[in-house]
Order: C-alpha cells, then structure tokens, then sequence
C-alpha cells in the first residue's frame, strides 16, 4: 500500500480526479517488462503482456489471482479490446498485430504492408467503425532482448490502419521517429500519439502529439501535445489524459496542462481503465501490475 501523499496535485481541477483515502496497489510483482494492459468487462479480468518474458498475464478481479494466459506469447506489447469483445494484440516476435476469438483461436490482422515485414507492432487502438490503428516502431526487432534481432525491411518507423472487416493496411504517418503509444479523444475526432524517438536519436523527440483525423480516416496537424517520457495512455469520460511517465502516471487536461500525477515507484509503461464501474485504474510499471481506486471513469471504448 501506498500514502495518499503519493497523488501530487499540480492544478485545483486534479482535486476532482483523486481521492485523498485512496491507496496505489500492487497486484502482482515477478514481470520483467509489464505493458499493453487490456480489460475485459464480461469476466471481470485484465489481460498484460510481460514482453522479455514472452508471456501474457492475466488478472482475475473477483479473486485476486495472476496467472498465465498465454506462454509463449509472440513477445507481446500492446493490447486492446476490439468492439466484439475480442483481444487485440500487437506481437514483436511475429512482427504483427492478431485477434484472439473468443473460442481461443489467433487469426492474423496484419503482419505487412506492400509486401514488406512490420518492424515491431506496439501499440493498438481500434476506432468505433472497427478499423484498427496501431504504431510500428522497431524495439522488437533491436535486439533478441523484447523480440528477435532483425533487419527493417520497411526502413521506417510508421502509424498504420486496417480498414474494418478487410485485410487492407493503410500508412497514415510517416514522421515520426518511434510512434509508440496512442488513443482517440472521445468524439475521435483527433488522434494523440507519442514518440519515444530519443531512445534512438541524440536530442530526438520525447513528446505526445496531436493529430485531426477526417472522416475518411485520414490524419493532419501534428503539433505537439505535452513533452515527456510518455509510452502508453489512455483518456477518462471528461477527455483529460492519463498517460504513463518515469515517475508515475500524469493527468492531462484536454487544454494540455498537466493537472497531477499519481506517484508509482517503478517506471510505468502503460494503463488501462477497468473495474464494474470502469473507475479503477490498471498500471503496468516495469516489474509490477499495480491499480488505484478514482472517482472519475475511463472513456467508453464504443
């Protein structure tokens, strides 16, 4: 358990988004890499990856338990819940992003555009209309550490779509450096998407940035958002963000101002809102799969 003190209130409007009473939980501990968590509401568990480890977790709310639901995994990092309640996950090892059907089975979403091999999928989103966004950085492929050592074929680190129902991928941004995490605001009507490029290049990009996208699904724009060491986010039901950061997860204000911080003692990479009310927070932080309890709600996925 953790003290209250551990929220960090920057602005007045944060006051409204945690409770003083609340305590961070450490649900489970034993993960080398934690990301991509995953809620499903109609059983009540959180699906993670645990990447080095190629392992998928899974969290059981009505008992407490861990245990194993899949090993091996693909290597996989992001994951999300598509609108018939299948898991979407984005896989280093297979270089592509799949769909576990509800009896279980794995079908390929993706694993190419024009022929060429994804670098590493990483971070998944699916729109309201059932397309599939996702970025395509190359950690996977880096080293054999969160995936297996390889060459880029595409030569670029890209933003693609699959158009619903279909096997079509369509690239929608190209500049950035390493796309990694990303979410649509609650009309989405704009797409933020995150670059971890300083990993890679001296003095590279370490921001959020926000993109319009058209009815067509095309995207424009691109200025920066917020500047940290962000990796995955997602938004609550009155549009602030809720993203992951060295020192915990920051609370974003739809205008961009950074309003708190829940303090986590490992570097979080990622969260997902959950719970029957969907107002408990799931936090993937390097070692450890943690949750706090809020009085605001996570965005409704459709």
């Amino acid at each position: 358990m953790m003290a209250a003190s551990d929220f960090e209130i920057l602005d007045e409007r944060f006051r409204l988004c945690v409770k003083q009473s609340a305590r961070l939980e450490r649900l489970y501990e034993g993960c080398r890499w934690a990301e991509g968590p995953a809620y499903f509401p109609a059983h009540r568990s959180l699906v993670w990856s645990d990447i080095p480890n190629d392992r998928m977790l899974r969290f059981d709310e009505t008992t407490g338990r861990t245990g194993i639901f899949r090993q091996p995994a693909g290597y996989s990092n992001g994951n999300s819940v598509d609108r018939e309640g299948r898991l979407v996950t984005c896989e280093h090892g297979g270089r592509r992003v799949s769909r576990t059907e509800h009896d279980g089975t794995v079908t390929l979403i993706a694993d190419r555009f024009q022929g060429k091999r994804f670098n590493s999928p990483n971070d998944v989103v699916v729109k309201s209309d059932g397309s599939i966004w996702f970025t395509d950085p190359a950690y996977g492929i880096d080293s054999d550490y969160e995936g297996r050592k390889a060459e880029s074929e595409i030569g670029a680190c890209n933003v693609y779509r699959v158009e619903p129902d279909s096997d079509q991928v369509i690239l929608v941004a190209d500049d950035f450096v390493r796309p990694n995490g990303l979410a649509f605001s609650l009309d989405e009507t704009l797409l933020y998407v995150t670059d971890t490029g300083a990993s890679h290049v001296e003095n590279g990009p370490r921001h959020m940035r926000v993109l319009n996208v058209s009815d067509d699904g095309r995207l424009s724009g691109g200025k920066i958002f917020a500047t940290g060491s962000f990796d995955g986010f997602r938004l609550d039901d009155e549009g602030r963000i809720w993203t992951s950061e060295a020192d915990g997860v920051h609370c974003y204000h739809p205008d961009g101002t950074l309003i708190g911080k829940v303090l986590v003692p490992e570097t979080v990479a990622n969260v997902v809102f959950g719970g029957p009310k969907g107002n408990r927070l799931y936090i993937c932080a390097t070692t450890s799969l943690y949750a706090v309890l809020l009085p605001v709600n996570g965005a409704r996925t459709f």
